[in-house]
């Protein structure tokens, strides 16, 4: 009557052994350490790892080993405070050629991985992570938003066949468009009306008579802007570059982070566990880009010389360098075709000679545009200008001042074969910068710069305590669970007690296969999961006793007690397993990570209250054949 069928064992034996297999990652503590990342034009090589060497040993500093790991350089450190020490050292030595940033260092063996084994990621209360408070560049914003105002009354009058000499920039809060004919006066200023009661809809402003004023004389048409208006600009650019950098992040894999805006221009952003910094600061501030511009005919070379650049071209340099070992001056059209912000999608692939290239699809309004520019342009040449905000850090008057480096260059200049619109690869980028301009591109572009005002680690400390206290909790639950089951069900007490461990261990495999973070509510759920597999037991125990008290023998009271008790247990944990589901689909941050914990914990509790603790409590009585009593 007690059995047990032996695929139930060997199913148990398996997961038991998966469950030990994928837990054990978490054993293996991380190494404070040290990363160094190697900005444009710098080499992480062995004359890098000697320099390093050279630093520590100068600032009497040791290291547990220094290695070269892909394009990073790698400093293990024994503990927290010579990491602060070694990071702060080198930063003094190695300068703005490199990126020196301080992380946590795994010493999971490399053929764990090979298997999908690696260690629970923790939350930003656990084990500490990065916090980076950034300011968006108001100005660049609002410089921004009237260069596309500009470009797109330019495209507008084109198109209708009305000749201008100049449409630009007046001052600060202005445009001025002076055209061919004063003839042309009154349809121009109705189609820059129009256009830019479309822009203002965009931005959000209630009306273009509020948000632009118009004045007319002669062959002028003077444009000026509200106040209200840039305020609006600016405002849009913040929210455009939040919805940015929470694309940008997801590309990077943090598992709950932070972004929130704080205050008038700034964003905080925290990332949990973070293990390449450097990267995440390039990915979260890069405003790299691409313009597609046509090519202006006319002379580079004395353009250059003279300083003499054609109303409608800007000068820019190539990424060749020509026969005097400078770059290769480039004359474009002021009119961009299509930007990074008309991207929809960006894939790093290779073209047909085996090199580097970003595979580009825009949105409808640039593929229209890239379509009508390549049908009236074929056999002529168009370039693709790379557009980086490098952010720098200068030492002025013993104080840290941060600022940043505008770099424009042509990567690629082709002559247009065909005619094509939405979908079409760019060239003349080396491999790192095709993965991360994709990257960037799919994520969509910052409407403004950002610049980091503030950059610290969240440290370590606050974490390994936060850590023992919930490992404390979590035990002494177990432990509270254990006496009072040894206590009060004896035999039954000890086969819950090893169901409630092995229920533990299945949860922390979980969470490491899935890549699920590990935060101090998830420890509270954890907790509440043990009181949950608690609560199965006891209607298991409580069932048999009632059956016992029934006068059923005892083999055939544990079989009725299990068979009975189980479907309750089912329906009482799926109605807990869909809170919890409720409470991982609509919440955040550690709603959310409460959520993951526990319907892991629900689950596995289920299987092993019904299922484990039968098959130990089937080896312990089921072969007894004279068993008159059970210790229960």
């Amino acid at each position: 009557m007690l059995e047990y069928s032996r695929w139930k064992y060997l199913t148990i034996l398996i997961v038991v052994l998966i469950s030990a297999f994928y837990a054990l990652p978490n054993v293996f503590p991380q190494d404070p350490s040290v990363q160094i990342s190697a900005n444009r034009g710098a080499k992480v090589d062995d004359a890098l790892k000697q320099q390093v060497t050279q630093a520590l040993t100068k600032a009497g500093l040791k290291s547990k080993t220094i290695e070269v790991q892909g394009e990073n350089l790698l400093v293990r450190t024994a503990d927290d405070d010579t990491q602060n020490k070694v990071a702060d050292a080198l930063r003094d030595t190695l300068g703005n050629r490199y990126t020196v940033a301080m992380n946590r260092a795994s010493t999971v063996p490399a053929w764990f991985a090979k298997v999908g084994a690696k260690p629970m990621a923790l939350g930003l209360d656990l084990q500490g992570g990065v916090h980076f408070l950034m300011e968006v560049d108001k100005k660049a914003a609002v410089d921004k938003r009237f260069e596309a105002y500009l470009s797109d009354i330019r495209g507008t009058l084109r198109e209708e066949g009305i000749p201008y000499e100049s449409v630009e920039r007046d001052g600060d809060k202005a445009l001025e468009i002076i055209l061919a004919k004063t003839s042309d006066l009154a349809e121009a200023q109705t189609l820059v009306q129009k256009g830019l009661a479309a822009a203002a809809a965009d931005t959000g402003a209630a009306t273009a008579g509020r948000a632009f004023s118009f004045e007319s004389s002669g062959n002028t048409i003077r444009v000026a802007v509200s106040d209200e208006m840039i305020r609006q600009m600016t405002l849009n650019a913040i929210e455009q570059n939040l919805g940015t950098l929470r694309n940008r992040i997801n590309s990077l894999g943090v598992a709950e982070p932070v972004i929130q805006r704080q205050g008038a221009d700034r964003v905080l952003v925290q990332l949990p566990g973070v293990q390449d910094t450097a990267a995440a600061k390039r990915i979260l501030g890069a405003t790299a880009t691409l313009e597609y511009r046509g090519v202006y005919e006319g002379n580079p070379i004395d353009a250059r010389e003279t300083g003499n650049v054609p109303p409608g071209a800007r000068l820019y340099e190539s990424r060749r360098l020509g026969p005097d070992g400078k770059p290769v001056p480039v004359l474009l059209n002021k009119r961009i075709i299509v930007s990074g912000a008309d991207m929809v999608d960006a894939r790093s692939t290779v073209d047909n000679d085996g090199l580097p290239a970003v595979s580009v699809t825009l949105n409808t309004a640039g593929g229209q545009r890239m379509l009508q520019f390549t049908t009236e342009n074929v056999g002529k040449p168009m370039a693709v200008v790379f557009i980086e905000r490098i952010p720098q850090v200068r030492i002025v008057d013993g104080k840290e001042v941060r600022t940043s480096l505008l770099r424009e260059e042509v990567i690629s200049v082709a002559t247009i074969q065909g005619v094509f619109s939405k979908q079409f690869q760019t060239t003349g980028l080396e491999r790192k910068e095709a993965d991360e301009l994709s990257k960037l591109l799919k994520a969509g572009a910052l409407a403004a710069p950002m610049d980091f005002v503030e950059e610290r680690t969240v440290g370590p400390s606050l974490g390994k305590e936060n850590v023992e206290r919930g490992l404390k909790a979590v035990a002494f639950s177990f432990l509270f669970a254990l006496a009072f089951f040894l206590i009060y069900y004896r035999m039954f007490g000890v086969v819950t007690c090893v169901a409630l461990l092995l229920n533990l261990l299945m949860v922390f495999a979980l969470m490491s296969l899935f890549g699920a973070t590990m935060s101090l509510p998830g420890l509270a759920g954890i907790a509440l999961t043990v009181g949950m597999s608690v609560d199965a037991n006891v209607l298991i125990n409580e069932r048999i006793r009632e059956e016992l008290r029934a006068g059923l023998p005892p083999q055939a009271a544990i079989a009725a007690g299990y068979d009975r008790a189980s479907g309750t247990i089912l329906d009482a944990n799926i109605t807990a397993f869909l809170a919890g589901l409720a409470m991982f689909a609509f919440g955040t941050g550690p709603l959310k990570g409460f959520g993951v914990t526990t319907m892991l914990g629900i689950a596995t509790s289920a299987y092993t209250a019904v299922s484990v603790s039968r098959g130990i409590a089937t080896l312990i009585y089921g072969r007894r054949r004279k068993l008159q009593s059970i210790a229960i």
